[in-house]
């Protein structure tokens, strides 16, 4: 392949890579970090404090949903698309972003890490030059969704396998895992249950949304003993230590989670995932391989008795063929190419 000018685009609350929760803005400086050592052009529209190789448009609007803040970052991006002179344009931000490009010859994929708004979708490809508009999903449950209405192709979420050890044993006492948002929905109550159940250890990480405080402060910190502990937040180096010495990592959602990047992560340690069989947990977790799906909760305190029978090196082997940083640059490139060739 040729060397591409590449824009990708991305919202501006948080910076390219993120000090701590964003798994939108780590794909993002993964993807960068690959693509410039690949020797391709890449120009990033961000928040101000991203730290990127790629040349960086700082936003000076702050929010994807004021409508001021919409309308500068439009104006940023587009300005510099039309006159860059770019091979291919890939947001992750905003689909309205696009639109000042959408009737222009120049390929354009949009990639959704959440659940797509079908309607905006519709739109978008009626308004768009034929043969210049693709969509990307992080799972097939993603992509499935937009595949009716216009071109779109599941490419998972990927993770830069050097930041993670494997880690092939851990003690018989080695803890369970929870790490994500501690909010209802990721289910950080369920995992308590589990431990409490099976009386195994549990470490819960992450950030607590201003809005579930109350749900911590009720739910969770009562539960914390010796048992169970809350560490808050973790960075990479944080996380490396936290999921290569679990047991096993827990995803008890209650909702259909779009991917979840920590379970690949969780994977690159050698760490097996058990989780809930919503949204893309049945393509990621190969069940009885590297890790477990499971229904309720009762089958989730069965599967953790039963991890040590799962081989910690054929889960790392598996997020080394689905989820390796390699894997996922390919896929994009291949995309951007069979776009840039459709359109010849």
């Amino acid at each position: 392949m040729k060397p591409l000018k590449i824009a990708i685009i991305a919202d501006p609350e948080l910076p390219v890579p993120p000090l701590l929760y964003g798994g939108i803005e780590r794909i993002i400086d993964m993807l960068i970090e690959e693509y410039v050592n690949l020797g391709h052009d890449v120009s990033l529209f961000a928040h101000s404090d991203s730290k990127t190789k790629a040349q960086l448009f700082a936003y000076s609007g702050k929010t994807s949903h004021r409508k001021t803040d919409i309308i500068k970052n439009t104006f940023l991006i587009n300005k510099e698309l039309y006159k860059g002179k770019y091979d291919v344009i890939h947001s992750f931000g905003r689909l309205l972003y696009l639109l000042p490009q959408l009737p222009l010859n120049i390929p354009k994929i949009m990639s959704y890490q959440r659940e797509p708004t079908i309607s905006q979708i519709k739109k978008a490809s009626k308004i768009a030059k034929k043969n210049t508009l693709a969509f990307t999903g992080c799972s097939a449950y993603i992509s499935n969704q937009i595949a009716p209405y216009a071109p779109a192709f599941p490419i998972f979420n990927g993770v830069d396998l050097s930041i993670y050890n494997f880690k092939e044993v851990v003690p018989t006492d080695a803890p369970l895992v929870f790490l994500g948002r501690i909010e209802p929905i990721k289910g950080t109550h369920i995992a308590i249950e589990v431990a409490k159940r099976t009386r195994k250890p549990l470490v819960i990480a992450g950030n607590i949304p201003s809005e579930y405080q109350s749900y911590f402060d009720t739910q969770i910190q009562s539960e914390l003993n010796d048992q169970i502990t809350y560490i808050g937040p973790v960075n990479d180096v944080q996380k490396n230590d936290l999921l290569g010495n679990a047991s096993a990592f827990l995803m008890p959602i209650e909702w259909d989670e779009p991917f979840g990047i920590v379970m690949a992560e969780a994977m690159a340690c050698g760490t097996p995932v058990i989780g809930f069989n919503r949204g893309s947990v049945p393509e990621v977790v190969v069940s009885g391989y590297n890790g477990y799906r499971c229904d309720t909760i009762e089958e989730m305190i069965h599967h953790v008795h039963n991890i040590d029978k799962i081989e910690r090196k054929n889960v790392r082997t598996d997020a080394e063929l689905r989820f390796s940083s390699k894997v996922i640059v390919d896929q994009y490139l291949a995309l951007y190419q069979k776009m840039i060739d459709g359109n010849e």
